[in-house]
């Protein structure tokens, strides 16, 4: 392989990375965008449960005496579960147009 075609493919390669850094961006910009939107009333009530639940989770982690094994690896699934379902709940909008990718 000559060194023109390396450069040429070190160059395609960076440019790939530009363009799927570019679409990643866009993709936290629309997420951030999405959490400032109003959430419905349901997905408020999950939210509120996802925090509780991490909140309990993080407890039993942080307990100052020995619990066994088995308390504290479903203290850690509690804690990951409750995370997640209050970070996807945030996301939940009202409006179903919002949710169309405006490239189609």
């Amino acid at each position: 392989m000559s060194d023109l075609e390396k450069k040429e493919r070190r160059q395609k390669r960076q440019e790939d990375r530009r363009i799927k850094g570019d679409e990643f961006r866009d993709k936290l910009k629309s997420y951030f965008k999405r959490c400032g939107q109003d959430t419905p009333p349901f997905f408020k009530k999950l939210r509120i449960a996802g925090l509780v639940i991490a909140a309990a989770g993080a407890t039993l982690l942080a307990a100052p005496i020995a619990l066994p094994a088995a308390v504290i690896t479903a203290a850690g699934f509690l804690t990951v579960g409750g995370a997640v379902a209050t970070a996807m709940s945030q996301a939940a909008m009202n409006d179903e147009d919002d949710c169309e990718d405006p490239k189609q």
